[in-house]
């Protein structure tokens, strides 16, 4: 049995999509930006911290995000990361060291991303672009990396 991530890339390649599958992607789309929408409706001012997921609790970087989100905190931010491991844990984490409020939004994937213990809410995505949309859309950014501006764009 195929998983729904695997099943959706088999059907992609297969060419052109009946309407009435076009219609199902388009509202699974859109129920997405609802979900999300809604559990981050009353989150307020928010600053969005963008960062790899594979630095560790001991690497310099880590620990600067820990310390700013937490700086970020204490002047009445949300932060808000993609809920997941590295920077976007430290970023949560920061938060939460400083009684802020820590939010994810979490991508679903089918082996790895889970969201991180210093979430006190979260909404899980299924789509990538949704999820930066949503990122995007609370934004005052932190970057982990020059190289991850993409996700704000």
């Amino acid at each position: 049995m195929m998983n729904k991530f695997v099943r959706e890339e088999v059907s992609f390649f297969k060419g052109a999509r009946t309407r009435l599958q076009e219609l199902k992607y388009v509202l699974g789309v859109v129920y997405q930006f609802y979900k999300g929408f809604r559990k981050l409706h009353f989150v307020g001012p928010c600053v969005t911290v963008f960062g790899s997921a594979r630095f560790k609790e001991d690497h310099p970087y880590y620990e600067m995000a820990r310390k700013v989100s937490a700086e970020i905190s204490k002047l009445g931010f949300a932060i808000m990361t993609g809920g997941g491991p590295g920077i976007m844990e430290a970023g949560n984490r920061g938060a939460k060291d400083a009684g802020g409020l820590s939010v994810g939004c979490n991508i679903v994937l089918p082996h790895e991303q889970h969201e991180n213990p210093y979430l006190d809410t979260f909404v899980n995505i299924e789509y990538f672009f949704v999820r930066k949309e949503l990122l995007r859309k609370l934004l005052l950014c932190l970057c982990g990396f020059a190289w991850r501006i993409w996700n704000i764009g």
